[in-house]
């Protein structure tokens, strides 16, 4: 039988739109959720509130492996990158990689919540000039053109 991304790939690429971090609302699991001031912070610059309720968002680094199985299911073939000027001033972005789960690296999401998983993450250069008002990619911080 033939699955959705075959169908995708008739009528042309499929863009998928990610944030330079990541979000939830309501309860489930979330490895890379920051209950802490960075979280806090990012919650605020990114207006990571809901539209109806207020209620605060979740807020946790950029999880590869999440986006990796994301971009698998729904034939996804560019990506386009928002609320990146979000993180700036961060002197350090962290970008989970993969998982830690029992003692295993696992490059893949689970599809089992029985244990506990660690992000393993990869720490990158961040950039301390703003760029929430840059329109052209040839004007951002070599740090974030090369993540």
């Amino acid at each position: 039988m033939y699955g959705i991304r075959y169908f995708a790939k008739l009528i042309g690429d499929i863009f998928g739109i990610f944030k330079a971090y990541c979000t939830r609302v309501g309860c489930g699991p979330f490895p890379t959720e920051l209950n802490d001031n960075t979280g806090a912070n990012i919650r605020n610059l990114g207006h990571e509130f809901g539209s109806t309720t207020g209620r605060p968002r979740r807020c946790g680094w950029l999880d590869l492996p999440a986006m990796k199985y994301s971009i698998m299911v729904n034939g996804i073939t560019k990506l386009f990158m928002t609320k990146a000027d979000v993180l700036s001033g961060f002197k350090t972005i962290k970008i989970c990689t993969s998982y830690k789960i029992d003692g295993e690296i696992c490059n893949e999401l689970p599809f089992s919540n029985d244990s506990i998983i660690e992000p393993v993450y990869t720490i990158l250069k961040g950039w301390e000039e703003d760029i929430s008002g840059k329109r052209n990619f040839n004007e951002l911080p070599a740090s974030l053109k090369n993540i």
